[in-house]
């Protein structure tokens, strides 16, 4: 296949915590469409490793692009879309992908939680949402923006209720911006993963075993068997409908969060 005939030949697409994880596994889905991946990522050792693996499995360095990004400080998120536009003339794809995840029952969450949580998952997407979004619109070409929610802003769970209230905002915001932007010709749209076997997960799993009195791995074992496909997700389940949502496929798809989830929630 040449790049022409791919889904997203000439594009460019930025993903947020792009150096491991779904983020990375995205990032290698667009390569393989056509687009160049910049990797922007917080973690600069992390990002080097990201790129250095792109390359090796024979994705073009022409294409390819690493940038430090912290969602937290506007002037990162400015130097970050400046930077790329004038590597590649512009951004067609934002993956809001960058986000945390920590956990305490209701009456043991701190203040410096819940702040950092929603600074990182709802402050930080929102502001590179409209630092990129400008930047398309004073393009003119318009553009694809792919929210990363989960499955937890679906529904309340006891122990992760910070982390819950931030994926609820980011499928709010989603649906908010992507009204306000369809006039510029930028589509907007979110995915919600489910529980997905990353490196993350032994963290989250270790905070299960201590919240709820658990021998480590069971937490992990239990959710991927009540998971109706029959396992967790995997990084690379999410890259199709990232590029989808990013492609001229979904021309008509405005303001949906599409779950992917192994049939964990039906919405």
């Amino acid at each position: 296949m040449n790049d022409t005939s791919r889904k997203l030949a000439n594009k460019t697409g930025v993903i947020t915590g792009g150096a491991r994880g779904i983020g990375l596994a995205i990032a290698r889905g667009y390569l393989e469409q056509g687009a160049a991946a910049v990797i922007a990522d917080i973690d600069q050792a992390a990002i080097d490793e990201a790129l250095e693996t792109l390359r090796g499995e024979g994705h073009p360095a022409n294409r390819l692009m690493g940038v430090r990004l912290d969602v937290c400080d506007g002037q990162s998120i400015e130097a970050m879309v400046a930077a790329v536009t004038e590597r590649f003339g512009g951004i067609d794809i934002l993956v809001n992908n960058a986000a945390i995840f920590e956990m305490a029952p209701v009456l043991e969450v701190s203040e410096a939680s819940y702040d950092k949580q929603f600074a990182v998952n709802v402050k930080g997407l929102f502001f590179t949402l409209q630092a990129v979004a400008r930047s398309m619109v004073e393009r003119g070409q318009g553009g694809a923006i792919i929210n990363m929610a989960s499955q937890a802003g679906r529904r309340g769970e006891g122990l992760v209720s910070m982390y819950c209230a931030t994926k609820a905002a980011v499928i709010s915001l989603t649906q908010s911006c992507a009204l306000d932007l369809i006039k510029h010709g930028i589509r907007v749209n979110g995915i919600a993963p489910g529980v997905v076997d990353t490196p993350m997960w032994e963290e989250v799993d270790a905070q299960f075993a201590h919240y709820e009195n658990r021998p480590l791995g069971e937490k992990k074992r239990l959710v991927g068997e009540a998971v109706p496909f029959g396992r967790m997700g995997r990084p690379d389940d999410y890259a199709g409908a990232a590029v989808f949502l990013a492609s001229d496929d979904s021309r008509y798809v405005i303001a949906q969060t599409l779950n992917v989830d192994g049939g964990n929630w039906m919405s």
